[in-house]
């Protein structure tokens, strides 16, 4: 039995009670919140504070509240803001998650891509070739080329993903590039290119290892 809640603002201080109950596992992911009035009881609190308790945990994704069926747990904690995620992250790990993500937004381009989109790919990718360019611009150049393969995928999503990504790692791949330069840009721009052909080409598994094998290489350098 939770103690009553005197402080104010009192929904806030019953939200704060929802969500270390569900940190606590006492109602686990996907389960049912007692019914209202039997929770309102156990708080010490309205219903009317307890409703405005659970909008609160809802707009932050943690309950949803189901019309007829009552209230669920659709997550254990308040999610971090995504930017704060990727600030604390290392370089390594932003890359795994580009390597699961444009590995398959690859292959989604190539089962989907138009014409306009090799179009668009193949003037990226002329966009990125090496010309004795700053490296701030070569970067800008490939991240372009990045994104336009997403692009070509047709999901709004993953080039949302990828836009977040974009400021962490190209910071990242500008202060490598400085200190250490590729090797071979012509090896390099070449892979890329092998990309393209295989999404024209609508080769699905071709354009995932073509764009899992260049990023992986990149973590490798990176690392």
């Amino acid at each position: 039995m939770v103690a009553q809640l005197q402080r104010h603002p009192l929904a806030a201080q019953v939200a704060d009670a929802l969500l270390e109950r569900i940190r606590a596992g006492e109602w686990p992911l996907g389960h049912r919140l007692p019914a209202e009035t039997v929770l309102a009881a156990r708080l010490g609190v309205g219903r009317s504070t307890l409703r405005e308790a659970i909008r609160e945990l809802a707009g932050k994704g943690v309950l949803d509240s189901r019309q007829g069926a009552g209230v669920f747990v659709t997550a254990l904690d308040v999610p971090d803001d995504w930017d704060a995620v990727l600030r604390r992250a290392d370089v390594a790990a932003v890359l795994e998650a580009r390597i699961a993500i444009e590995a398959e937004a690859a292959a989604l381009a190539a089962a989907r891509r138009t014409p306009a989109d090799v179009r668009a790919l193949r003037r990226a990718l002329a966009g990125r070739a090496p010309a004795g360019r700053c490296v701030d611009d070569h970067v800008d150049a490939d991240m372009a080329f990045h994104r336009a393969v997403i692009v070509a995928a047709h999901n709004e999503v993953l080039v949302e993903l990828f836009d977040a990504f974009v400021p962490r790692v190209r910071t990242a791949m500008v202060h490598m590039l400085r200190a250490r330069p590729l090797a071979s840009e012509e090896a390099d721009h070449e892979a890329h290119a092998r990309l393209v052909e295989a999404i024209a080409r609508r080769d699905a598994p071709a354009a995932a290892a073509a764009s899992r094998t260049h990023l992986t290489a990149l973590k490798e350098a990176l690392g």
